[in-house]
């Protein structure tokens, strides 16, 4: 989330798509944002297999699958399926909210947008440890949950994140029609967080004469 026009943008925005108000507002639900990061995933599928994945009846993923083409995230895919049977696909790769008169001018379509977000990176990290034991030993050895404490300034936080972001652009992207990747190669997910924390108690000042 970075401030509009001022900041570099992420190095996944390519094939991006920059939440408006309309975009915002559509998912502002966290099974929505769960359909459209499992057909970024997978690729194409249908409604009644995207029920099966998230635990909901048939109806009410063709529900949101509506709402999501009608805010342009979903598309048909006109090239599978049948008259009885429809398949969607992903309009976009990623999604960037860069906007904060945005945020502001829609403060509950944001939360409820980056706590449904919020809510599937738990889902996702959860799902990955409960596998860990079944995982191959190099992947639990590549494996990695850690947390650093910084003390910052915004301009200092807003660096930090661009050189992360300079680091993630330099490694091979996930996409369901990845070409070129070598046979052992796993989807990743690299989660960043920067988050201040203004409850913090204030650090001690420094009384050394």
């Amino acid at each position: 989330m970075t401030d509009h026009g001022d900041m570099p943008q992420s190095p996944l925005t390519e094939d991006a798509v920059v939440l408006d108000a309309k975009g915002l507002r559509a998912l502002a639900h966290p099974v929505r944002v769960q359909v459209v990061g499992l057909l970024r995933k997978h690729g194409p599928s249908t409604a009644t297999r995207l029920a099966e994945l998230l635990n909901i009846n048939s109806g009410a993923a063709s529900y949101h699958l509506r709402r999501l083409a009608a805010a342009g995230f979903v598309q048909e895919d006109t090239t599978r399926g049948n008259a009885r049977e429809r398949w969607w696909r992903a309009a976009h790769q990623s999604t960037f909210l860069d906007d904060l008169d945005l945020a502001e001018q829609e403060p509950e379509a944001t939360v409820a947008y980056l706590q449904s977000v919020a809510a599937t990176y738990t889902m996702r990290t959860q799902r990955a440890i409960n596998e860990l034991q079944t995982m191959p030993r190099e992947w639990r050895a590549a494996c990695d949950m850690s947390d650093w404490a910084l003390r910052l300034t915004p301009q200092e936080a807003t660096a930090l994140r661009e050189e992360l972001w300079a680091v993630i652009a330099r490694h091979r992207r996930d996409v369901p029609e990845a070409a070129g990747a070598p046979e052992d190669a796993e989807r990743v997910s690299v989660i960043v967080q920067i988050l201040p924390e203004l409850d913090a108690p204030a650090a001690p000042e420094d009384d050394t004469p």
